[in-house]
């Protein structure tokens, strides 16, 4: 229902600036440049998005069938069973389902985008089974998908990427701002959907894991400032991101050959699913990213981040973070906008710049909230998305606030 009035929002403001605009202002070409934006993104969405996704679907669910033939999604589901039990009580102890959330967090931590989406959908479709109101988001899926879209991540490697190819002198030293900020989403998301939950986060596992996960982290941040310098964290994320890539898939591998199991039957079986999934999402891509792309073309997110800097000026404040704001506006509703926007500012503000510095960890913070939602829940046929959609926009905006304030203590 949310879904629904946000994409009613989406048109009705746009036509509606579009009319101001042409009317007060005499631009004879902003309902071109609107008309001609929702066929681009419908073409993208298609030709871009779902065409290009049934490839890497096709591959990891190929990947996931001989792993839980393999037993290793069962493996999974034991050792983080006792805490998943209590984070996502309406799923058994030993459901595939876990395994399959557990190696979708893995991969986001990891950086590994192109795997984490095929690895979330299988998860999601393992919820659904245990769904009994199949159109109605359970409370499950609305915990997988908060905690998916919160984005934790210790190795943001596309960024990193980005960075070194405008030429920064330390394309790496976003990485500690990176980590703390999408660590403070991920735990603002789950207090939010605990507490509507009712989920005791006191309970001593939870929060032997809770503590468990945050020393980790800060272990991590220490290793890597204390021992290694920018170049070495720079090779170091690049070089372990793509072992574990392919280290998962040979696991699956030499775990399907010790129990005697028809390894390539078995990853074609897999890899048909990707086909339909990928095909029955598109309705959902194609509706929400035109809707997004009226939203952006008529203006609506710069006059917005326009409204920020005049009204933050009025009290005297640092306005340097109003420049890199449209990231974080744009962010939930589209990646590959709010990338553009990203690169758009490393190249006027130079990747060393404390605009290009922020803009890097802002963009590496958020996540597109609302083409997750179209994504996951499009693809299990889930209509009623409840309290999902306010739950991953808190955890967004902590994040982006996060952001903004670590950016001014590492590079303000």
């Amino acid at each position: 229902m949310v879904l629904n009035y946000i994409w009613i929002f989406f048109f009705l403001i746009a036509f509606i600036i579009g009319l101001v605009r042409l009317i007060f202002f005499g631009d004879t070409d902003i309902f071109r440049l609107m008309a001609e934006g929702t066929f681009d993104s419908a073409k993208s969405s298609v030709m871009d998005i779902a065409l290009p996704l049934v490839g890497i679907m096709s591959l990891w669910l190929g990947f996931m069938k001989i792993g839980e033939k393999a037993g290793a999604v069962n493996f999974l589901s034991r050792i983080v069973g006792p805490f998943f039990s209590r984070l996502f009580p309406e799923v058994p102890a030993n459901h595939p389902a876990i395994g399959q959330m557990m190696l979708n967090f893995s991969a986001n931590l990891l950086g590994l985008d192109n795997a984490a989406t095929p690895l979330g959908l299988k998860a999601m479709d393992g919820l659904q089974e245990l769904n009994k109101d199949s159109d109605t988001a359970s409370n499950a899926q609305i915990m997988f998908l908060v905690l998916h879209a919160s984005g934790l991540t210790i190795l943001p490697i596309a960024i990193i990427a980005q960075r070194a190819i405008y030429h920064s002198k330390d394309p790496t030293d976003i990485f500690i701002p990176c980590i703390v900020a999408t660590y403070a989403a991920t735990l603002a998301g789950l207090i939010v959907v605990s507490i509507k939950q009712k989920i005791n986060l006191f309970d001593k596992v939870v929060l032997s894991w809770l503590v468990g996960i945050t020393g980790f982290i800060a272990l991590l941040v220490w290793y890597f400032t204390a021992f290694l310098n920018h170049e070495q964290i720079s090779k170091f994320s690049g070089v372990f991101s793509n072992l574990i890539y392919l280290v998962i898939p040979v696991l699956f591998i030499l775990g399907a050959l010790r129990k005697k199991i028809n390894v390539f039957d078995a990853f074609i079986e897999g890899a048909k699913e990707g086909f339909e999934v990928s095909i029955k999402i598109i309705p959902y891509l194609v509706g929400l990213l035109v809707a997004v792309s009226l939203f952006r073309t008529c203006g609506a997110l710069t006059y917005l981040g326009d409204g920020f800097k005049w009204v933050f000026g009025h009290f005297n404040m640092d306005t340097r973070f109003t420049d890199v704001l449209p990231i974080a506006f744009i962010r939930p509703l589209s990646g590959s906008g709010a990338r553009a926007l990203m690169l758009d500012n490393l190249k006027v503000f130079g990747p060393d710049s404390f605009v290009g510095h922020m803009s890097s960890v802002l963009y590496g913070t958020a996540d597109t909230t609302f083409y997750i939602v179209a994504l996951y829940f499009g693809a299990v046929g889930i209509k009623k998305t409840r309290y999902t959609i306010p739950a991953m926009l808190i955890a967004d905006f902590v994040g982006i606030v996060t952001a903004i304030l670590i950016s001014y203590l590492f590079f303000g």
